[in-house]
């Protein structure tokens, strides 16, 4: 039955046919003739979009965010292909079981606005929208949610993705560009070379390069070997909201992307074909990225205002700010669509004619960031987008992972290396954006901590020191640190639900 009315649901016009990752790429437009009017049951997505046309600049900022917040927010059902029979999580085949949705390997959402809703769509989950990490890859589908089948996370905000993507991706330009010097000088003098990584300002341990060109990582810390800051995933293992989208789509709502999967490939047996075009994940993307910035908003009551301001400087005196950095300055204004770092599978930039661009301070949702000088742009995140251990002898609350999310040397080729391959530590994961943490509770990367306290409290291993600081202030001073947090939030008034652009 579902294969029936997936074929009979949807006409489908393709102008043209190229290639992302050696799978096919369907960049025309879908849609309904005008004639042809469906009564009833229909598809939540009717009309597709044409990442030719947004190539030739066809489609203007506004159009493709509002279509790429209709593709975010709509509840999926089996006429969009909805559901993975014969496929998992990660893409692989299997064989055709039920049920189509499941809570523990997925299809486990009809939209993505069901998981990251709070304060409003686009933003992070509650407890019940936790999601079981490497799940999704088991064949045959699993029904326990233990430690020994996959990793319980919760769902984290989206707000300020884009400038997030775009501080990795200068991050990571600037350790490739040591990585590249470690190797010439290598080569150059024919002895080993060991460099200092630093992007930002945030220490990423070191490299060491041999004359042969091989990279001895064993010194390298928080991030992959192959030195591409991946901020997305509490575990920093995906490199682009894209990859993100296009992982989700397919583990969450069992919805094949075609270029994961290729133009008129069911890959999934379920009737379906081209359920999200490239265009589609274009806008999904760009709506992502140009979600409002999270604010400090001041409290209207004064002894709450000037507890936040001491709570404020006592953040910086403890060392909260050492991992939970305040501020960065990016070189550019611009958020650009595809990353160049993308993975195979994923739209690329020898894919398209050009980037697709817009500025960060100025389009978008508001409020944007702020401008800085000579065309560059303030990030105030309060992270530092590397991996760390919160965990010891004492502490052990983050600590909870049994199962390794993929290997260290990241999207390289295992023989760049010295060493072999090494799984991710389970007990490191990037330091938390503080940026929303005044409304994006609970806390922890569980979600299990209802409030900031006990979260500090469980922070021990790399995070001690701070944390001890943290206990021995007294208890109107820990008030105003937990004070000025909470005025760290994505702001709240929106138009008809709607952030305001």
């Amino acid at each position: 039955m579902r294969a029936e009315i997936g074929a009979k649901g949807r006409k489908w016009i393709a102008w043209c046919v190229g290639g992302v990752g050696g799978v096919g790429l369907m960049i025309g437009m879908t849609m309904h003739h005008p004639d042809d009017v469906v009564i009833g049951e229909r598809p939540a997505v009717e009309r597709h979009l044409s990442q030719r046309e947004i190539d030739r600049g066809r489609v203007r900022m506004k159009d493709l965010v509002e279509h790429g917040a209709a593709v975010f927010s709509a509840r999926f059902n089996a006429l969009d292909g909805q559901g993975r029979p014969a496929s998992t999580g990660t893409g692989a085949p299997r064989v055709p079981d039920e049920p189509h949705m499941i809570r523990t390997s997925a299809p486990d959402s009809t939209s993505c606005a069901g998981c990251h809703a709070q304060p409003r769509a686009g933003g992070a989950g509650d407890f019940v929208a936790n999601v079981f990490v490497l799940a999704q890859a088991l064949d045959p589908v699993t029904e326990s949610v233990s430690g020994n089948f996959s990793n319980e996370r919760n769902t984290l905000g989206m707000m300020g993705a884009g400038p997030i993507e775009m501080l990795a991706r200068e991050m990571t330009e600037e350790l490739h560009a040591i990585r590249d010097e470690c190797r010439e000088e290598a080569a150059r003098l024919n002895v080993p070379v060991t460099l200092a990584l630093v992007a930002k300002g945030v220490e990423f341990g070191r490299v060491t390069a041999m004359p042969n060109g091989k990279i001895d990582p064993s010194e390298i810390e928080g991030v992959d070997w192959d030195l591409i800051v991946k901020p997305f995933h509490q575990k920093g293992a995906v490199v682009s909201l894209r990859e993100f989208t296009n992982n989700a789509m397919n583990h969450h709502h069992g919805i094949q992307t075609v270029e994961r999967f290729g133009e008129d490939v069911d890959a999934d047996l379920d009737g379906v074909v081209n359920e999200l075009s490239v265009g589609d994940i274009t806008a999904a993307t760009i709506f992502q990225a140009a979600l409002d910035v999270p604010v400090e908003v001041r409290p209207k009551e004064r002894e709450r205002r000037e507890a936040a301001e001491r709570g404020s400087m006592l953040f910086d005196a403890v060392g909260c700010n050492e991992c939970h950095v305040r501020e960065f300055t990016l070189r550019s204004r611009d958020f650009s669509e595809p990353n160049p770092y993308n993975p195979a599978g994923n739209l690329r930039l020898l894919d398209v004619p050009h980037p697709f661009t817009f500025d960060m301070t100025k389009d978008g949702a508001k409020p944007n960031l702020e401008r800085g000088p000579h065309g560059t742009a303030i990030i105030r995140p309060f992270t530092d987008l590397k991996r760390h251990n919160l965990n010891d002898a004492d502490f052990g609350h983050f600590d909870n992972e049994i199962l390794a999310q993929g290997t260290l040397n990241g999207f390289a080729d295992p023989s760049e290396f010295t060493i072999p391959a090494e799984p991710r530590p389970t007990g490191e994961f990037l330091s938390r954006k503080l940026w929303d943490v005044g409304n994006s509770d609970p806390y922890g990367h569980r979600g299990d901590l209802s409030t900031m306290t006990e979260a500090i409290y469980f922070h021990g291993g790399d995070a001690r020191e701070s944390r001890d600081m943290f206990f021995e202030l007294s208890s109107e001073e820990r008030a105003s640190i937990i004070e000025f947090l909470k005025t760290l939030r994505v702001e709240e008034h929106t138009k008809h639900g709607k952030p305001e652009f």
